[in-house]
């Protein structure tokens, strides 16, 4: 099975914690050089000497907020002029939880303009030069619900659900220049995130996170929750030569967890 990597370069959004980190260093484990990119610049540099250095040509990182589209834009388009982007791994933390009765107009915009309007925005910067050398993966890193919708998710449920089809409808338009775009959809994953909604929960329940975090686990099949590098290494397996024919697909990483197939 040919998971060599050696030569690619992987833009990895997100990278300085969580899923996001745990994939920039599964890729370098693969031979790839990894170009991280968050918000944070202080971050982005700690993270650099985390980064395996497997590659050819050294890792870097890009400070960009999602929040600004055209920022990111001006960012990334710079640096595909002199840069071959291969793989493109697009990552950005969740919107706030509630439900999507109580949601403003307002934060509905703002998660759309983060996870598809700025993942548009890296795949039309990436995507010629992955036509011109035959070889491109996207993968999207989503969520277990778009393919059941999750309590209390509201604008998450309904933003990330667009993101999957913006996904398989570019599956399809990419698929003939050796492109694949595929959906990894974590279930519940030990981060930042997680705690975060854990703490919610707590809040609003009245129970320990202990015993929110319990709550949790009766619901998943394995009977644990995961760790980001098992998520991350679907990603990486997913960007491989090995996954050149698959394309257009959701692949939940959740223990079991998603209740339909």
């Amino acid at each position: 099975m040919n998971l060599d990597l050696t030569g690619k370069r992987a833009l990895v959004c997100g990278s300085t914690q969580g899923i996001g980190k745990a994939a920039a260093i599964e890729l370098a484990l693969l031979g790839a050089d990894i170009t991280l990119l968050a918000r944070n610049e202080e971050k982005l540099h700690d993270t650099l000497h985390d980064i395996p250095d497997h590659g050819t040509l050294g890792h870097e990182y890009l400070v960009a907020d999602f929040s600004d589209p055209e920022k990111l834009r001006s960012v990334i388009t710079k640096y595909v002029n002199d840069k071959q982007i291969d793989i493109l791994i697009n990552n950005t933390g969740g919107p706030p939880a509630g439900p999507a009765i109580n949601a403003d107009t307002d934060e509905f915009l703002r998660a759309f303009n983060s996870h598809l309007i700025c993942s548009q925005i890296l795949v039309q910067a990436v995507s010629p030069g992955m036509k011109d050398n035959g070889f491109g993966r996207i993968i999207n890193i989503i969520s277990t619900s778009v393919k059941t919708p999750l309590k209390d998710l509201g604008v998450s449920n309904t933003v990330r659900a667009a993101v999957a089809s913006w996904a398989k409808t570019l599956a399809m338009e990419l698929a003939p220049f050796g492109i694949t775009v595929n959906n990894v959809l974590p279930g519940y994953t030990m981060t930042g995130r997680l705690e975060s909604l854990i703490g919610n929960i707590s809040n609003k329940e009245g129970k320990s996170e202990t015993e929110v975090q319990k709550d949790m686990i009766s619901t998943i099949p394995a009977g644990r929750i995961a760790e980001p590098h098992e998520v991350a290494a679907a990603i990486a397996f997913l960007a491989s030569p090995a996954a050149s024919y698959i394309n257009g697909i959701n692949v939940p990483v959740d223990g079991g967890k998603t209740p339909c197939l």
